[in-house]
């Protein structure tokens, strides 16, 4: 141990020795559930860091699988209320159009660097409710088929479709196992790629699905590169926690379409233009019969409302990072080159 580093407080009281009493376990497990500093310091004691039961680290990860679903599933009426029926930030151009306004803007700014034209097909991944492929199918006649993990969000989207007799299906579809029979000429991916937890996996079974001189659109959540720890702690865990997701930056997801065999055609960081957000989420959260409810609902909801307030502190300090990508997949004839 580091001279002048203290003797951990959790290992001094509780670890007298290697056989821990249940009750000693549980009392620890308390203390460092409400206390990071015991929380980093069982971690690493050589006699607590291998117990489960003594620190939270063997917790399932802020972006499993089941919990996303569950909280899509749940929680999806409360989604609605906050956010529409667009499950994304907005784009604001003058700055005073509404959140409605502003989130179709996030649309059509993606929209226009990845070429939607007529006929386009498109492949939504992570598609929520539905709401920006049936934008996309509607205002650019485009065909488009949206997948999501949530049974609740795929019914709720394929009933919208079917009401507005759009060319837009909608399924129930794990993004890291895609099974399709068939190519895009677009992959669209709003703020979906951060829940994944093979990411590099998914790169490159997305890459697959494109057609020759295809585009991926991706906007997404990212973290600033180079953050200390500190910066991480304050700005970024309290996101992922609450939000459900693990951020990377945007050079990660940079190599894994370099290294899929796409071309980078646009990146572009929005955090100006979107910004304004969590603005306006922390206004309408602050009710406190929100909060009241948001208790009858459960933890999962409590910690995603809680870090509205550490997605603005994320942008103001820049340490959060909305960023967007646009990649397109080799032609036929550069393909066979490259063979």
């Amino acid at each position: 141990m580091p001279m002048g580093m203290p003797t951990p407080y959790a290992t001094r009281k509780y670890c007298t020795t290697r056989n821990k009493s249940a009750a000693d376990a549980s009392r620890v497990s308390f203390l460092s559930l409400v206390s990071p500093h015991v929380q980093w310091r069982c971690a690493r004691c050589p006699r607590t860091r291998n117990i489960p039961e003594l620190h939270p680290f063997t917790m399932p990860r802020s972006n499993d699988k089941h919990r996303i679903i569950k909280h899509y599933d749940v929680l999806s009426p409360y989604y609605r209320s906050l956010w529409g029926e667009h499950l994304h930030h907005g784009y604001w151009i003058r700055g005073d159009e509404s959140k409605e306004k502003a989130q179709l803007q996030l649309i059509e700014h993606l929209a226009r660097l990845a070429k939607v034209k007529p006929g386009s097909d498109i492949l939504d991944i992570g598609c929520g409710f539905g709401a920006s492929g049936l934008y996309l199918a509607k205002k650019h006649n485009a065909a488009v088929t949206g997948i999501t993990i949530s049974p609740v969000q795929a019914e709720t989207a394929a009933k919208a479709a079917a009401r507005e007799q759009l060319d837009a299906k909608f399924l129930l579809m794990d993004a890291e196992a895609m099974h399709f029979q068939k190519q895009f000429d677009l992959l669209w991916s709003v703020e979906s790629i951060s829940h994944y937890q093979r990411r590099e996996e998914f790169f490159a079974s997305a890459a697959k699905l494109l057609k020759p001189g295809g585009l991926f659109a991706i906007t997404d959540w990212f973290k600033k590169e180079n953050l200390t720890p500190m910066e991480t702690r304050k700005f970024i865990h309290p996101i992922e926690k609450g939000m459900l997701v693990e951020l990377q930056n945007m050079h990660d997801y940079e190599r894994f379409l370099i290294s899929n065999g796409l071309q980078i055609m646009h990146r572009e960081i929005l955090n100006e233009n979107c910004a304004k957000t969590w603005d306006l989420c922390l206004d309408i959260i602050s009710d406190k019969a929100f909060w009241a409810l948001a208790v009858k609902l459960g933890a999962d909801f409590v910690s995603y409302l809680k870090a509205f307030q550490a997605m603005r502190a994320g942008f103001a300090s820049g340490n959060f990072v909305y960023g967007l990508f646009v990649a397109r997949a080799a032609s036929s004839a550069n393909a066979g080159s490259n063979a």
